[in-house]
């Protein structure tokens, strides 16, 4: 990474070169996250070796997410799912939360009612082990557990909030920005500063973290891809 850059302008490069750097796979041209945490990939530099390299550590099939500042053609060996707008936002939510004992620390056990919750919700991708990439808080009700928030992307002096949801429900209630008070709480005391990212079409979500203090750092493209059976 250019030592002139920030931490966050290649934010998913970054992850998996540094801090997150156990959980991926890949070389100097292209990383990748293991499948079974997420399905998000990285390079120095958008180009064609890079495109090249990430084609050759995926099998036909495969899925994988790029945050870019641009639409680009990915070459022969990729399809393109989609394409979303993306907002990186930063900072840490103001306030405090209401009666934060309502909370606790979810744990291994949970993972089971966590994909449950995010199935119902679908708050953003979520695999196997991706409640494994950091610290979730969630709130029960009733035996169930109805709303959570965490942390994802790990990068230099910086942590992300992600996989905020809530039943249905128990919407309205302030739960999520409660949830993401904790989470950030957690983040600032270790000396970081928390960021997340939302899909630029969701305005009701943007809104929310306008409100809670977060501001907008810079608009992204998420482009989905499948590897398809083109050699590398």
């Amino acid at each position: 990474m250019n030592p002139t850059n920030h931490p966050l302008d290649n934010v998913m490069w970054t992850a998996l070169t540094s801090r997150q750097q156990e959980w991926s796979r890949g070389g100097a041209l292209a990383r990748r996250f293991r499948p079974e945490f997420a399905r998000f990939a990285g390079m120095p530099a958008l180009d064609e070796p890079g495109l090249a390299a990430l084609a050759s550590d995926m099998e036909a099939g495969e899925i994988v997410a790029l945050f870019e500042s641009r639409d680009f053609d990915p070459g022969p060996a990729f399809d393109v799912i989609d394409r979303k707008g993306l907002l990186q936002m930063v900072g840490a939510p103001g306030g405090d939360a209401c009666a934060p004992e309502r909370f606790r620390v979810l744990a291994p056990a949970d993972v089971p009612r966590m994909t449950a919750l995010v199935q119902l919700t679908a708050p953003g991708p979520w695999f196997e082990r991706t409640a494994e990439l950091g610290r979730f808080v969630g709130f029960e009700a009733q035996g169930r557990l109805v709303a959570m928030a965490g942390e994802r992307l790990r990068v230099p002096g910086h942590t992300e909030i992600s996989g905020v949801c809530c039943h249905p429900d128990w919407r309205g209630r302030g739960l999520a920005g409660d949830l993401m008070r904790l989470v950030s709480q957690a983040i600032v005391a270790r000396g970081e500063t928390p960021f997340l990212h939302v899909l630029a079409e969701n305005a009701s979500a943007i809104a929310l973290y306008e409100k809670l203090g977060l501001r907008r750092r810079v608009a992204r493209r998420l482009t989905i891809l499948q590897r398809n059976a083109t050699p590398a």
